[in-house]
């Protein structure tokens, strides 16, 4: 008897016990005498069903989960490799509503190929948009991510062709592409996804994006927390080299373009483009004033186009499959999917990719149950450590850049971080001020130090000190951070001390209230 199984090697899963799983299944296989292949995957996002278990079957893959070591024996018993009956048996997992509710673009193979082949990549798609590209031309590849809509997924949503075709404009004698998989804000996983459990089509996104610009040399910029990510980059990259889609004369299309990680110490403010450039140049990462922008004068001072893990991602898709296909998804000027991440106080935690437009109360209390203890949802934060944060009045708000904008909020990099009623939001305001003095590379005072003083008046204001006047003081040191802040830390950071103050202020006031009452 033979049999398949696919189980996640994706981080989450293993902070789960995904080994000792695999472990336990080729000890019990061996035991009944089963040969019994173990395919390693990416997650497919369902995080509170990790580690997840799929056997194949002939009608498609049957899931159980979650299952930890010690299910394996009773999973055998049953007869799980049939597919049969078990407590943990949550079938078919595309009609898992979680997953039926997606438009799976960019994370389409997730969970399903084997991030370490090549050929099991091209089998399921792989490289369709890399060869349309190649019969497009180069300047015709930019026009159809231009035509698609996509913008930069990192959180500025700056339109990515409009890039592109600012480094290919460019004369220089040589240029990059550098992919920023620094993924550093709270609550966000998609590019550890990505590169664990597709880091084909983060290749393929990169080899078109070199190709359309003119670039020979990329780098992919991650950070040394990502130690599953950087060995699944990496053997990806000996695939590609081997199967000959990296290097010299690519498929014999003439075009040349080679890729490396290149592996970061965990600043926060690397995420910032320029810091990055800075890091890759091996200097300590500082933020850089535009212009000129990098896509002019860029990594070493040559002509880069800087893109997050999912905007390269994305384009495979686009190229294969047209931009009038990509465009036709969205809401407003956010066009095509993004992938939202569910996480904190909440009872279905995972990646969520769909359209622009579901609405922040969809995202929370329909397709992520709400929270996790069953208390009130009091606040969701959106866009990382430096985004604002929605109270359940705000959440008709749809999941859109200039939606959210309005309302004083951000997207970010789809981070959806939620909490009940036991939070305390001057608390969570004093950690955004205390994170960014924390982080700030220190270049320009608003930053370094408007947030250090952020920290000690919002101490007082908890303390009940001058409660009113430290208010205004933090009202008007934030809009001197918005505003004269080199780059976004310290331009974004009174985003959540502001939405906390408008949306929360009775917790600001907590203490002048009990002393009143004392008196």
């Amino acid at each position: 008897m033979s049999a398949r199984v696919f189980l996640p090697i994706d981080a989450g899963a293993l902070a789960l016990g995904a080994d000792d799983v695999a472990a336990a299944l080729a000890a019990h296989a061996r035991a009944r005498g089963i040969a019994l292949e173990i395919v390693r995957t990416g997650a497919r996002g369902l995080y509170w069903l990790e580690p997840l278990l799929e056997v194949a079957r002939p009608e498609g893959r049957i899931a159980y989960g979650p299952v930890s070591a010690a299910d394996v024996p009773a999973l055998f018993e049953s007869g799980f490799l049939d597919g049969a009956a078990h407590p943990l048996r949550v079938g078919r997992p595309e009609e898992i509503p979680f997953l039926t509710r997606q438009t799976r673009l960019t994370f389409a193979r997730c969970g399903i190929v084997d991030p370490a082949s090549a050929a099991d990549y091209e089998a399921l798609g792989g490289w369709r948009g890399l060869t349309r590209a190649l019969a497009l031309g180069a300047a015709a590849s930019i026009e159809e991510v231009v035509a698609s809509g996509l913008r930069g997924r990192g959180g500025a949503g700056f339109p990515t062709g409009i890039k592109w075709r600012t480094a290919a404009a460019a004369q220089a004698d040589r240029k990059y592409i550098v992919c920023n998989a620094d993924e550093g804000d709270s609550g966000t996983f998609a590019d550890r996804m990505i590169m664990e459990g597709d880091p084909f089509v983060l290749i393929e996104g990169m080899l078109i994006a070199g190709y359309a610009v003119g670039a020979s040399k990329g780098y992919i910029y991650t950070r040394s927390e990502y130690p599953h990510a950087i060995a699944a980059m990496n053997r990806a990259l000996a695939a590609a080299r081997a199967g000959g889609f990296l290097g010299a004369n690519i498929q014999g299309s003439g075009f040349s373009f080679d890729l490396e990680v290149r592996v970061g110490a965990g600043a926060y403010v690397c995420g910032e483009e320029t810091a990055l450039l800075d890091s890759l140049e091996g200097k300590r990462g500082v933020v850089r004033a535009k212009p000129p922008l990098p896509a002019i004068q860029g990594l070493f001072g040559r002509p880069t186009v800087i893109n997050n893990v999912i905007s390269l991602a994305s384009v495979p898709t686009i190229l294969a499959e047209g931009a009038k296909h990509y465009q036709g998804l969205g809401y407003g000027r956010s066009r095509g999917t993004m992938p939202i991440q569910l996480a904190g106080n909440i009872r279905y935690p995972g990646l969520f990719e769909a359209a622009f437009g579901v609405t922040l109360g969809e995202l929370v209390n329909e397709i992520g149950g709400g929270t996790a203890t069953g208390r009130p949802v009091r606040a969701v934060q959106v866009g990382g450590p430096l985004g604002a944060y929605f109270p359940p009045a705000l959440f008709d708000t749809p999941f859109d850049y200039e939606a959210f904008a309005a309302r004083d909020g951000l997207i970010g990099h789809g981070g959806v971080v939620v909490f009940d009623d036991t939070v305390d939001m001057a608390a969570q305001a004093r950690f955004a001020m205390e994170f960014c003095a924390i982080e700030s590379c220190g270049k320009c005072t608003p930053c370094r130090i408007g947030s250090t003083r952020g920290v000690e008046v919002i101490t007082r204001i908890q303390q009940g000190v001058d409660v009113e006047k430290n208010l205004a003081l933090v009202t008007d040191l934030c809009e001197t951070m918005k505003f004269g802040s080199l780059c976004a830390l310290g331009g974004f950071t009174p985003y959540p001390v502001i939405s906390a103050l408008t949306h929360f202020r009775e917790d600001f006031t907590r203490a002048t209230a009990r002393q009143a009452a004392a008196e």
